[in-house]
């Protein structure tokens, strides 16, 4: 009897490590496991290397496995010495000291228009190089120790490797195109913006870029490495994402982003311009605030996750005047890291349960339906939306995004896209072809609201009159 082969797809993200091994032809569910990351800015990436470690062991992820690929969470900055050894704890997209530092960096390189056009998007606290000229500006000693920088997914693939010397460190170009120093369009890293974050020149190795479907290693256990990805593009690549649809996660943070054949350029720097794990292009727009708000709902309202969803739906579209602004962590679209939360048209009416838990899932929700607009400003063909994430399984979210969007919304089976996503390309680089094998992972369901375009006029001016506090 012929055994069949199985992949296995990891995704480090925020708040967690998940494990999925997969039939690589089939796509079939194998065996999962998932791990906890402590919650923070910055952390010690030993500590995502051995929740990985342990979540590989429960779903049995290195026995009698023919491939693996690990995703991760975009833009962290692992700083690395001559000898590999990691220099400060890692700092993550969400910690947004370094908001200046992405504001100088802009400037120095001509303005937002010129960073745009050199790297496909516009430079905020998220990104790897701002976090690098942060650590110069007030890290000197670390800095000058530097001899590479590795995000998330590259890290972890090269300890499974052994983390021998750099020549094994290898990234992708979806990864690598949010660090602000790689083209996106020609898939080559920016060396003089690295330099200029980093604010001294030499030789820096820098992981390679891996090809799409190429095995890029292999680990100490003898399973080939697919290149990884970005989580973003992991997702896409999880829910089979395709040129016109566009895929808004509700995570930690909220995304919206679409695959495209051609790249963008935003000089406002909504749109990030990002590439996909395939060879194509994945413009995005992230906010900073998604799933978190709806744990604070919990918290405010006392109540559990799906609870929270049902007093939303007892309330009217709008929730009786009562709006939120949900830039509780500040915010990166629009970029505003010193913004905070604010509830807006709050009276003895509508201060009641259901009526905040409407606006509280409405507020999260009309970020993203700016985020969707932003693409179709750029032209991208918007043909569906997908919705995803764990924000995307509260009972109230999909029928209230549906009437925010003015669209029909998809649903896909509950899964782990990131980590599935890692599981394909992983399938991809075993299999071989031109394109991902098509995968039959389920019909998603369809929900499609009566369109409430005044709604979303009330956040947003809210969002604007806030603006000028």
């Amino acid at each position: 009897m012929v055994r069949r082969k199985l992949v296995v797809g990891v995704d480090s993200s925020t708040q967690s490590v998940k494990v999925v091994v997969r039939d690589a032809q089939t796509g079939e569910l194998i065996r999962q496991a998932r791990e906890v990351h402590p919650d923070g800015t910055e952390i010690d990436p030993e500590i995502w290397l051995r929740a990985l470690n342990k979540a590989l062991l429960e779903a049995a992820a290195l026995e009698h496995v023919d491939a693996i690929s690990v995703a991760g969470q975009q833009h962290g900055m692992i700083a690395l010495d001559s000898t590999g050894k990691v220099i400060r704890d890692a700092l993550l997209w969400n910690d947004i000291r370094s908001a200046q530092s992405a504001s100088d960096l802009n400037s120095e390189l001509g303005g937002k228009v010129a960073t745009s056009r050199k790297t496909g998007s516009v430079l905020v606290a998220s990104f790897t190089a701002a976090k690098v000229r942060w650590m110069s500006d007030h890290e000197p000693e670390n800095a000058s120790r530097v001899a590479s920088i590795a995000l998330p997914h590259d890290w972890l693939s090269w300890q499974l490797q052994g983390a021998s010397d750099f020549t094994t460190l290898f990234t992708d170009r979806s990864d690598a195109s949010g660090t602000g120093y790689f083209d996106p369009t020609t898939s080559h890293y920016l060396d003089e913006v690295f330099s200029l974050a980093l604010r001294r020149d030499g030789k820096f190795a820098l992981p390679r870029i891996a090809g799409p479907h190429e095995f890029a290693g292999v680990t100490k256990h003898g399973i080939p490495m697919a290149a990884g990805a970005g989580d973003n593009a992991a997702a896409a690549l999880g829910v089979q994402a395709k040129v016109g649809d566009v895929v808004v996660s509700l995570g930690t943070s909220g995304t919206a982003f679409a695959v495209s054949n051609t790249p963008t350029q935003d000089p406002s720097g909504e749109v990030a311009g990002f590439a996909d794990a395939t060879g194509r292009f994945l413009p995005l727009v992230c906010t900073l605030n998604a799933a978190r708000i709806l744990d604070a709902a919990m918290r405010i309202l006392g109540a559990s996750h799906d609870e929270v969803g049902e007093l939303a739906l007892t309330s009217k579209p709008g929730a009786n005047g009562l709006s939120l602004l949900p830039y509780f962590e500040g915010e990166r679209t629009p970029n505003r890291p010193d913004a905070r939360g604010v509830f807006s048209g709050m009276n003895s009416s509508n201060s009641n349960r259901p009526d905040i838990a409407r606006a509280m899932i409405e507020g999260m929700l009309c970020g993203l339906v700016d985020a969707v607009d932003s693409l179709v400003n750029l032209g991208v063909d918007v043909n569906r939306i997908i919705l995803i994430g764990g924000g995307a399984r509260n009972p109230a979210v999909p029928s209230i995004a549906s009437s925010l969007f003015g669209r029909e919304i998809v649903v896909p089976p509950q899964g782990e896209y990131v980590a599935d996503g890692a599981a394909r390309q992983a399938a991809w680089a075993l299999l071989g072809g031109a394109e991902p094998p098509q995968w039959n992972v389920g019909v998603g369901v369809r929900v499609n609201s009566s369109a409430t375009p005044e709604v979303v006029e009330q956040f947003r001016v809210l969002r604007d009159d806030t603006a000028k506090w």
